[in-house]
């Protein structure tokens, strides 16, 4: 991701009602929340080297979402956190699930850790769908950034 991004990014905090599931301040204008969500991304780029990428659609060439690694530290332990979000648009295409595909196997490919999590509120039932379809299982329940989520888990063989 980088700054010439916000345009196209401000479009995911529009009518999507999967953001309070996002542990950011919702009453926000869009175009700050995509401001901000940038520049975090740009802050774990420098300092060490993960974060969201931008999904493209290969067809149209649109910014569709984003997807990537996570650095986490979750219950004292250090964690490589599958994360995806897409568009609203573009729901329902399957790309969420691509990208956490991509991801998982990137991960295994390159032998970051022994396993993979993706973090996800206990409401968000698409997200869990695609957690479910990349192989993972919910491993816990607790509180995160004041939200309960399941800890989806998936080993690294």
């Amino acid at each position: 991701m980088s700054k010439d991004d916000i345009e196209d990014w401000m479009e995911f905090f529009i009518d999507n009602p999967l953001e309070k599931y996002l542990g950011i301040d919702i009453t926000l204008p869009s175009k700050t929340k995509a401001s901000n969500w940038i520049e975090i991304q740009l802050k774990r780029y420098a300092s060490n080297n993960f974060g969201h990428l931008t999904a493209i659609e290969k067809d149209g060439g649109h910014l569709i979402g984003v997807g990537g690694l996570i650095k986490r530290e979750l219950n004292a332990k250090k964690e490589f956190e599958i994360a995806y979000s897409i568009i609203p648009r573009f729901w329902g295409n399957g790309y969420a699930t691509e990208i956490a595909k991509q991801m998982k196997q990137f991960a295994i490919q390159n032998n970051l850790h022994d396993s993979l999590i993706s973090i996800i509120a206990v409401g968000n039932v698409a997200s869990k769908k695609v957690a479910s379809k990349n192989g993972m299982h919910i491993a816990e329940t607790t509180i995160y950034k004041g939200m309960q989520v399941n800890i989806f888990r998936v080993k690294c063989d």
